[in-house]
């Protein structure tokens, strides 16, 4: 609760600066005067903003559980599912939080991950590859990583960010419609297609600036899981699992779900801008530069 009450406060106090500034530029009064309230239109950006945020988030779960098919552990069945359930269980008593729903999807690809909409009901699910394909120590790093991103709130603090950016998309793509609907077309009345022409627009533009914000926090987030990870598992234990990360080149998670992934995608050049994951390289050294 103290991390959604200190986002929503950062959040209000960003929109009564953008108020003030519109005022003092004079913009306020001209988008008064062509129809549109600043005030209205803010409420509005962030009821819109942080509602499909927070209904995404409230999903995650369930959403995680159909797109990967995710079979979670009721009773262990084997030696390996008891393991897996008895390691996350250390690992959250550990990190202070509830014990999560311990699952396990069928995918030939290493990874993991965890959603959910807090510290004490979240979702930790690995795949048969993982299982397959690491030793008992580089998974357990894994699931340490995985319970770091849930002790951290990640989940939580990256769906509050993207309903500030989504907030400010929606209102600041309104607000150049307008002005460009009613200073460079002159339209007096109403709203011309001139606005909703620039609305659009100016949303695809905004919205690519937004993503770049919101991925620099999740690869941020990567490192801070990566040292959480080392934490709970041995610093060597994780160097050892993102190494054989590394030389597996695990495909990401599919789009929804890449961000909450142990690995990403790679990339170079622009493309870095746009990635959820920093490349495993900079996450090992990143480790190794703790001793």
């Amino acid at each position: 609760m103290k991390r959604i009450f200190l986002f929503l406060a950062t959040n209000l106090a960003i929109v009564l600066v953008l108020s003030v500034s519109m005022r003092l530029l004079g913009i306020a009064p001209y988008l008064q005067a062509g129809g549109i309230d600043p005030g209205a239109l803010l409420v509005f950006a962030a009821v819109m903003g942080f509602g499909g945020a927070l209904i995404s988030l409230a999903l995650s779960k369930w959403s995680a559980k159909q797109a990967m098919g995710v079979q979670v552990i009721e009773t262990p069945a084997n030696s390996t599912e008891f393991w897996l359930v008895e390691t996350v269980r250390k690992q959250a008593e550990k990190a202070g939080i509830g014990m999560p729903e311990v699952g396990i999807y069928d995918s030939p690809e290493v990874n993991a991950f965890a959603t959910g909409m807090n510290r004490d009901n979240a979702l930790v699910a690995v795949s048969t590859g993982l299982l397959q394909q690491m030793t008992r120590q580089e998974a357990e790093a894994v699931l340490g990583h995985e319970i770091s991103h849930v002790a951290n709130g990640d989940m939580v603090t990256l769906a509050l960010i993207q309903g500030v950016v989504n907030t400010f998309v929606m209102f600041l793509s309104r607000v150049i419609g307008h002005l460009v609907d009613r200073v460079v077309f002159k339209t007096e009345r109403g709203q011309g297609p001139a606005f909703f022409v620039t609305m659009i627009v100016a949303e695809l533009v905004l919205g690519i600036l937004a993503s770049i914000i919101v991925m620099w926090f999740s690869r941020q987030r990567e490192f801070r899981a990566d040292r959480g990870g080392a934490q709970l598992a041995g610093r060597q234990n994780m160097i050892a699992a993102l190494k054989r990360l590394a030389s597996l080149h695990p495909a990401p998670l599919p789009d929804k779900m890449a961000a909450f992934g142990i690995a990403g995608d790679i990339g170079s050049g622009l493309k870095r801008l746009f990635m959820t994951h920093p490349p495993l390289e900079e996450r090992i050294a990143a480790l190794q530069a703790q001793a």
